[in-house]
């Protein structure tokens, strides 16, 4: 049986265990962040356009109005979740770029960054617009 000295002088001579290696930090993972909240936000719009309708539909007393603005705030939401769907899978095909301004990745043609807003096509200024006519 050895003793408890000896055991430690054995830990302090074994080589230390390696550890493994860190993983890459996702470079998409504020837009998976973006998708999860927008499904789930999406799905919430849904059921409660849903219950708000059967509600309305129990008391037989429609008011579109109301049906409306839920239904127009419920596209808006769909629009962005799919707008960020689109961007996750094109940049899943490695299609795409980073936004100059903040990074953010986009899809091929797009031509304004979902996240900042900023234009991502460079801006020309026609030679024509600049030269007062008549000058040659």
């Amino acid at each position: 049986m050895t003793s408890l000295t000896e055991r430690l002088r054995a830990r302090r001579a074994a080589p230390p265990l390696a550890l493994p290696p860190a993983a890459a930090p996702d470079p998409h993972a504020e837009l998976r962040a973006r998708r999860n909240a927008l499904a789930e936000e999406v799905a919430a719009l849904t059921w409660d356009l849903g219950g708000l309708t059967y509600e309305m539909a129990v008391r037989d007393h429609f008011r579109l109005d109301v049906l409306v603005r839920r239904a127009a705030a419920l596209q808006e939401r769909d629009a962005e979740l799919g707008e960020v769907e689109r961007l996750l899978a094109a940049a899943a095909q490695g299609v795409g770029g980073d936004c100059r301004s903040c990074g953010a990745p986009h899809s091929r043609g797009a031509a304004y960054c979902w996240k900042c807003g900023q234009p991502l096509m460079p801006q020309a200024t026609s030679a024509a617009l600049i030269e007062p006519m008549g000058t040659s």
